[in-house]
């Protein structure tokens, strides 16, 4: 389904200039995928581009946005989730300020909720990180505000 319409203040509890997703513009059950153009207001920057660890928040935040879509989908309340770890992280590129990148969930596993998902970053076509990040979802309601 496409929530790029969807306001992301509604879907995940960051705000800026934490926020490192804009929109999501594909959810399902199984797979998500989210943009973000960097900004140059971010405080995880690393001169002109976004840092590694940016990269990985990406990652995260964009986890959370696939979880708050489900849960929307569901016609249930968004609930806040943990990050449990984050595996096999490999950083190929940074993007710069200006840049676009599109981030994609697939989930392999979701076990008394816990999730494994698989997470690729791409920026100009180019794939610039990987990881495997696991999540914890609890019963906790967020309180999202625009």
């Amino acid at each position: 389904m496409d929530f790029s319409n969807t306001p992301i203040k509604r879907i995940i509890p960051q705000r800026p200039p934490f926020m490192v997703v804009d929109r999501v513009i594909f959810c399902d059950e199984t797979d998500a995928t989210t943009e973000y153009t960097v900004a140059d207001n971010s405080i995880l920057l690393d001169g002109n581009t976004l840092s590694a660890a940016g990269v990985i928040e990406n990652m995260a935040q964009s986890c959370a946005a696939r979880m708050g879509c489900v849960d929307l989908l569901h016609g249930e309340p968004i609930k806040i989730g943990y990050i449990g770890d984050v595996k096999d992280a490999k950083i190929f590129g940074l993007p710069a300020i200006g840049d676009t990148i599109q981030t994609n969930i697939h989930i392999i596993e979701d076990i008394l909720n816990l999730l494994l998902a698989e997470v690729c970053v791409t920026s100009n076509g180019h794939t610039i990180a990987t990881a495997r990040v696991k999540v914890a979802r609890t019963d906790i309601i967020a309180n999202l505000t625009e």
